[in-house]
């Protein structure tokens, strides 16, 4: 079984989400963390090789949007929403640091094992080639700066009046 890179992603995703939901169920902290990174890991070894370049940048994304949606359901149950929201999203974004980094780290190696380097060079000369491409030369159908607009044009030469 493949995944697109949105698949992989959305794997991430509902996996964080519900890491979140487990441990505020069971009360350990660091279970969200682990579903987290299972959930990149998981989606690394499924995704289609050819779109390892646009999961590997998606960790930290989604445990953004993951953390931010969580904490406005929790914020909601709050006198102040959005104080709730700030220190709710400052915490749980730094209690959660390291494993986003752990994540992204894990998800870098196995799609670099799994041929990202191949990815990264093809980009490469899609990129070179695009730009060493000399573009055709159109006529202009417009004149830039219409006359005297700026600064008035003076046919024919000097008149210099003899005494």
């Amino acid at each position: 079984m493949k995944l697109t890179a949105r698949g992989a992603v959305a794997l991430a995703f509902v996996a964080t989400v519900a890491g979140y939901v487990l441990a505020s169920v069971f009360g350990l902290g660091f279970l969200m963390g682990l579903v987290f990174i299972a959930g990149n890991l998981f989606g690394a070894m499924l995704v289609n090789r050819r779109e390892l370049l646009s999961l590997v940048v998606t960790p930290p994304l989604v445990f953004f949007c993951a953390t931010f949606i969580v904490e406005l359901l929790r914020a909601f149950s709050s006198a102040s929403v959005l104080g709730s929201l700030a220190l709710g999203l400052y915490t749980s974004m730094s209690a959660g640091a390291p494993w986003l980094f752990a994540g992204s780290a894990i998800v870098l190696a196995v799609a670099w094992r799994r041929g990202l380097r191949d990815n990264v060079r093809d980009l490469r000369e899609e990129l070179r080639s695009v730009t060493d491409v000399p573009r055709p030369r159109r006529e202009q159908a417009f004149a830039p700066e219409p006359e005297g607009y700026f600064e008035p044009r003076v046919y024919g030469t000097a008149r210099h009046d003899e005494p």
